[in-house]
């Protein structure tokens, strides 16, 4: 019987997450995606500076690339096999922050996940005991006593408060460098600090081209178009 592919058998999008190490992987899915019908919907790339309190700390401390170098060598295969605007990429790895979220962006990421800091706002307070089932704030464990401890009426509005502010500063961040959303910030919007009061272009730390990390030119046009009837809308109220 001829296995039936997944996406056809469920009608939902398939995809990956994972950490970065070596990139042949990357290099042999970006191939066959562009000469095969086979591939994935979207991808989530786990910096090695993310993970939770259930990693092994070894693993947590030495083990895959950071976030920003992980994903950078992941898009240029992507670009190299002219894929990037068939595939949704997600970033995760202490995102959580407007200015690493926007940095994300900016690098080709479509959205970012963000655990840890949604953890912290609805009390989190990085125990590290996650996977023994004796989180003491009742957030990671399904022991009804420890459940207790979490209010979900109370912490919801937390946790709504965070992702909106996020959001906010977000957008703040997108029109300092004079766009209106963070998906339109490329690589030659940010620059990186050094300790010797030096500085460089995302673009150039990272080697990107001046268009990487942007949507096609309809979807820029798309997401002007429904910032600026957003903007109608707030100014009619």
């Amino acid at each position: 019987m001829r296995p039936v592919p997944l996406a056809d058998k469920t009608g939902l999008p398939v995809g990956i997450k994972s950490a970065v190490g070596e990139l042949q992987f990357w290099k042999d899915l970006a191939q066959q995606m562009a000469t095969t019908d086979r591939g994935v919907d979207f991808i989530t790339i786990d910096g090695g500076e993310g993970g939770t309190g259930a990693a092994p700390l070894t693993f947590s401390d030495h083990v895959a690339l950071p976030f920003k170098l992980a994903f950078a060598k992941v898009y240029r295969e992507f670009v190299a096999a002219e894929m990037t605007d068939k595939v949704v990429f997600i970033g995760s790895g202490k995102l959580g922050f407007p200015e690493a979220a926007l940095l994300a962006m900016a690098l080709g990421c479509d959205m970012v996940n963000v655990g840890r800091e949604a953890m912290l706002s609805v009390g989190c307070i990085q125990a590290l005991k996650c996977h023994t089932g004796y989180c003491p704030t009742g957030v990671a464990t399904q022991n009804k006593w420890l459940m207790t401890g979490l209010d979900p009426t109370f912490k919801s509005a937390r946790l709504a408060n965070y992702l909106a502010t996020l959001r906010k500063d977000l957008l703040q961040l997108s029109r300092a460098c004079g766009k209106q959303h963070p998906a339109l910030i490329t690589t030659e919007h940010l620059d990186i600090l050094n300790d010797h009061f030096g500085a460089m272009s995302v673009a150039e730390c990272f080697g990107y081209q001046s268009e990487w990390g942007l949507p096609n030119e309809a979807d820029c046009a798309a997401i002007n178009q429904l910032m600026a009837s957003a903007a109608r809308a707030v100014e009619a109220v």
